[in-house]
C-alpha cells in the first residue's frame, strides 16, 4: 500500500527570493520582520541603561493570592513555539494573514518600548529559590537568568500571543476547533506569566487593554464590515422567516 501525503503549496516562492526583489509585491511583506530586530535592539538597550532604582514596582493584591508553580514553565515556554509556527506558517501559506499579525505585533512592541522608556516598571515576585519539579525548575531558572524582571508592563508575552490570536481568528480558513485550540493556548500562556512570576497581574490586564485598543484602531473596517454583514443575515433571516 502506498501512502500519498498532500504538501499544501506555498503562496509564496521563497527560493527566487534575491535582495533585489525585497520591494516587489511578492516579497515585499517580509520588510515587517524588521520589527523584531527593531525591538530587540531597544530591549537590550532599555535592559542595560534603564537602572532597577528608576523603575516602578508593579504589584497587584491578586498575584498574592496566586501561588507560584513552576510547571506553568511549561505553557509560558510555549509561547516560543506559537510565535516561531505563526510567523512560518503565514509567511507560506498566508501572506495577508502574516501581515496583520506583525504589524499587530509591531504596534505592541512600539507601546511596549515606549512605556518602558518614559514608564519603566519593574516586579518583584520572582521566589529566591523555585521549587517543583526538577525539570521545570531548570527551565525557570534559565528564563529567570536570560530576563530581568524590569521592563514588564505592559507584559509583551501575553500582547504578542493577542496578536497572534487575533490574526488566526481573522482567518476564515482556519477551522473552528483550530480556533477554539488557539484561544485555550493563548489564555493558558497568559495566565501561565502569574504562576511562574514573570509578571503581574497588573501587567497581563494592561496587556489587554493594549490589545484591545489596537484592535479597535487597526482593524475597525474589517469588524463594521463584519458587524454590517451580520446585520445583513439577520435582516435577510426576519424577511425569511416574516
Amino acid at each position: 500500500m502506498v501512502i500519498v501525503l498532500k504538501i499544501k503549496k506555498p503562496e509564496v516562492n521563497y527560493l527566487e527570493f534575491r535582495f533585489s526583489k525585497l520591494n516587489t509585491p511578492e516579497y515585499k511583506h517580509l520588510w515587517l520582520l524588521l520589527g523584531w530586530v527593531w525591538y530587540l535592539t531597544m530591549y537590550v538597550l532599555t535592559e542595560n541603561l534603564i537602572p532597577p532604582e528608576k523603575c516602578h514596582e508593579v504589584h497587584s493584591i491578586v498575584d498574592d493570592m496566586i501561588p507560584f508553580n513552576a510547571n506553568f514553565i511549561l505553557a509560558y515556554c510555549s509561547w516560543y513555539f506559537l510565535i516561531v509556527g505563526s510567523i512560518l506558517y503565514f509567511m507560506l501559506y498566508d501572506v495577508k494573514s502574516f501581515v496583520r499579525m506583525q504589524k499587530f505585533i509591531i504596534a505592541t512592541q512600539v507601546i511596549g518600548i515606549a512605556t518602558c522608556i518614559f514608564w519603566p516598571s519593574i516586579q518583584y515576585l520572582r521566589p529566591a529559590e523555585p521549587t517543583g519539579n526538577a525539570f521545570c525548575v531548570f527551565l525557570v531558572k534559565l528564563i529567570y537568568g536570560a530576563d530581568t524582571p524590569t521592563g514588564v508592563c505592559p507584559s509583551l508575552h501575553v500582547g504578542y500571543s493577542l496578536a497572534i490570536l487575533s490574526a488566526w481568528l481573522k482567518r476564515e480558513e482556519s477551522r473552528p476547533w483550530w480556533k477554539a485550540v488557539l484561544t485555550a493556548w493563548v489564555l493558558l500562556i497568559s495566565i501561565s506569566v502569574c504562576f511562574v512570576k514573570q509578571h503581574s497581574f497588573t501587567d497581563v490586564w494592561a496587556a489587554g487593554i493594549m490589545c484591545a485598543l489596537i484592535e479597535m484602531v487597526m482593524f475597525r473596517r474589517y469588524w463594521k464590515e463584519r458587524l454590517l454583514g451580520l446585520k445583513a443575515k439577520l435582516t435577510a433571516k426576519e424577511i425569511t422567516e416574516g
